[in-house]
């Protein structure tokens, strides 16, 4: 039996190592958001930070392993066996569904993912131990319910107070600060500094190292005694600091959000550890007591009153799992992802959302807009053109790639530090992903990064977040509920079953990830191939349209000049054809060019939307060509002269061919014999204008000559830019085909 239990020690050992792995990539958007959010820094030099910070945390940690021992569940009432079964339950609980959620992209909790699983498995086995006690047992002896209260209660409060000040702080600090801080940084800069850093410092003392090792009874009691002292000390010696680094032209700010970075990390690292190696600890501790005092008594008789003893971490473990969280934070791909949902929600400019729409928030967003519209117009017009001035988008200033800037940046970690801190002091159980997901969600509200085109989907990103902390809840507590009761009645069988079954859901999950990455990778290798695709559907469908404007321009002027009513009401039923079937093709096209990356779409994408227009402005040229050809024909006015038949016959002639050699000349993918054409081209636009002169010299002298006369000026002006559209139509049709 002793055999059995040092496997499941063992076996929850091996779990911890993979929930420390997913725990990090799921945490890592509390630290990391900010600064990869504003590029304060190198990636590489962002993550080193967070990594020292985890690792300092980590190695530091101690007393918060407390919470694993008897924080939920009280041990004394308890048998080895039954606190083996929940400490197993809510390990296989955690890591199956953190990694759903890191898969997912969403940023949840380990803090209630823990506690709720503790609560399910211990929730249980107190029914369990209830019914068997025959009354003499309550859930109230069994459940430490003052914890799980606080717990839930923190959830709401978390949300939403972070929120509120996000938004308040930051709308404060804009209004300081400008979105072009350069000039106020100058004056405020080192206050602003001072007052961050003092700040982080103070949370790295009350929330970083509260439970470390460093900190003694001693250490913390002088702490709390000369808080006021320490602060006034180090707002003044920062400050100080802070504006000797901006004389020597360094950018403080960046140094604001990397300390933060560093604290929240460290912060992370020494409070969180508990959600990762807790459990292990605790049951290493429950079969190290049993096997030293157990004295022959079976596990299932043995209560395990030891676990009311404080912890006492060998540094091995904390070590051992500080280098397995950086390992994780700097190799996890799952990490990036949940990243990138928290900054597609408070990134600054506009762009493709994650997440689609919903009634709720398309209706918090009318019921907002409304009652914003309706502050404006009470907010006096100078007031107002003062706000509006400093919340000018347009002088935003942003590193390159960016997601928002270093003020927004700095107010994020300086504002969640300070909640977090605060919510520590008071001994609130403060999520540190509820409140750095919401300070975020809230400085972005007042920057404006919800605009009209985006509230809807980014209201609908932050609910569905929400929502999945609430599902955390509930499902850890189910799940475990379920497992903690398998386990406890199934025995070893069970066990296998189980610890099988967790093993299969994480190495599916790492290869459907895989998949979707490799989807995503190949999502990429199209979007490069989507430029070659388009550049040849450029060339075919450019080359149709000139095969069609030749086509239909040698019939609309032969029509013409031969009279024939038949010929010009054909092609104006198949110009009106070749119409319709162009908008398609420019819709398609239109869609094409959205699939490139930023950089080629919006140089290339200009080329290809100015070549689409001319290729339309050659059609309706020639539209407006036949429309009067056609109803001068069908009432039988007078034709041209002869000798005027014959000077534009042979120029409308020659355009068909320029418009022949164009379409060939596109098709090959030929630019050396663009010169050529654009010669041709400027030729036959000075013969047409050579026409038009003469035609109004000859309208002068013959007035009966009118009617006919207007409608050959139109052809020879449609002609002209029929022949204008096609060289600029083969410009644009360069410079979209050429170059990366």
């Amino acid at each position: 039996m002793e055999t059995f239990y040092l496997i499941i020690v063992i076996f929850i050992f091996l779990i911890a190592i993979f929930d420390l792995s997913v725990g990090v990539s799921n945490d890592a958007v509390n630290f990391l958001n900010s600064a990869i959010g504003a590029k304060a820094a190198p990636f590489k030099v962002i993550m080193a930070v967070a990594a020292i910070g985890i690792f300092v945390g980590a190695s530091m940690s101690n007393g918060m392993m407390d919470i694993a021992r008897h924080g939920i569940y009280q041990p004394q009432y308890f048998y080895m066996n039954e606190i083996m079964s929940i400490l197993l339950a809510v390990m296989l609980t955690d890591v199956v569904l953190l990694d759903i959620f890191n898969t997912m992209g969403l940023p949840t909790s380990t803090t209630v993912s823990m506690i709720f699983a503790l609560l399910g498995g211990t929730f249980a086995l107190a029914i369990v131990k209830t019914i068997n006690s025959a009354g003499a047992l309550q859930m109230g002896d069994l459940i430490n319910t003052d914890k799980a209260l606080q717990v839930i209660v923190a959830i709401f409060v978390s949300v939403a107070i972070a929120f509120f000040f996000g938004v308040l702080v930051q709308y404060i600090a804009r209004l300081i600060f400008k979105f072009n801080y350069q000039k106020q940084l100058k004056y405020f800069g080192a206050l602003f500094g001072g007052f961050a850093a003092t700040s982080i410092i103070y949370f790295i003392l009350i929330k970083g190292l509260k439970e470390s090792t460093l900190m003694t009874p001693e250490n913390r009691q002088w702490i709390h005694d000369n808080t006021q002292i320490l602060l006034g000390c180090c707002f003044l010696c920062t400050t100080i600091l802070m504006q000797v680094l901006m004389w020597c032209r360094i950018n403080i700010l960046k140094i604001v959000v990397l300390l933060g970075t560093f604290a929240l990390a460290l912060a992370f690292a020494g409070n969180d550890l508990v959600n990762f190696i807790g459990m292990p600890l605790a049951g290493y501790s429950t079969y190290h007591d049993y096997i030293a005092n157990s004295n022959g008594v079976s596990p299932d008789q043995y209560l395990m009153t030891s676990l009311l003893d404080s912890a006492s971490t060998p540094s091995i473990f904390l070590i051992g799992s500080g280098i397995i969280m950086v390992v994780a934070l700097l190799t996890s791909k799952k990490a990036h992802n949940v990243i990138k949902t928290s900054l597609d929600l408070s990134r600054q400019e506009a762009g493709e959302e994650s997440f689609g729409t919903s009634p709720i928030a398309r209706k918090l967003v009318r019921m907002t807009t409304n009652t914003s519209s309706f502050i404006v117009n009470n907010i006096p017009p100078k007031a107002r053109t003062w706000l509006n001035a400093r919340f000018d988008k347009d002088e935003v200033i942003l590193e390159h790639g960016a997601a928002f800037d270093l003020i927004r940046a700095s107010v994020n970690l300086v504002l969640a530090s300070l909640l977090i801190a605060l919510g520590t002091s008071l001994k609130l159980p403060l999520s540190t992903t509820y409140v750095t997901f919401m300070v975020a969600m809230g400085t972005s509200l007042a920057d404006k990064a919800w605009g009209r085109d985006s509230a809807v989907y980014r209201i609908t990103g932050v609910i569905s977040v929400i929502g999945g902390w609430f599902l955390t809840a509930g499902a850890a507590f189910l799940i475990c509920f379920t497992v903690t009761m398998i386990v406890y009645f199934g025995g070893s069988i069970a066990i296998i079953l189980l610890g099988a079954l967790a093993a299969y859901m994480l190495i599916h999950s790492q290869i459907s990830y895989n998949k979707k990455l490799k989807q995503e990778k190949n999502s990429s290798l199209a979007q490069q191939m989507a430029l070659v695709l388009l550049r040849k559907f450029s060339r075919e469908e450019f080359a149709k349209v000139l095969e069609w404007s030749a086509d239909l321009y040698h019939r609309v002027t032969t029509g013409f000049l031969n009279e024939s009513y038949r010929t010009l009401r054909k092609a104006m039923g198949d110009i009106e054809t070749e119409r319709r079937y162009f908008k398609q093709v420019k819709r398609l096209g239109t869609i094409g060019v959205s699939h490139l990356n930023d950089k080629v779409g919006l140089e290339k994408g200009l080329y290809y939307f100015q070549g689409n227009d001319f290729s339309y402005d050659i059609i309706h040229s020639i539209k407006r060509t036949c429309e009067p050809c056609l109803e001068h024909t069908d009432n039988n006015f007078n034709p041209l002269e002869q000798s005027q038949k014959d000077s534009f016959g042979e120029i409308a002639q020659s355009i068909v061919s320029f418009l022949e050699e164009s379409r060939q000349s596109i098709e090959k993918d030929a630019f050396g014999d663009l010169a050529a054409l654009y010669n041709q081209g400027n030729i036959l636009i000075n013969q047409l204008g050579v026409l038009k002169r003469e035609e109004i010299r000859h309208m002068r002298e013959q007035v009966s000559y009118i009617k006919v006369g207007i409608v050959y000026l139109t052809v020879i002006q449609e002609s002209q830019n029929v022949v204008a559209y096609t060289i600029n139509l083969l410009k644009m049709n360069q410079k979209f085909q050429e170059g990366n």
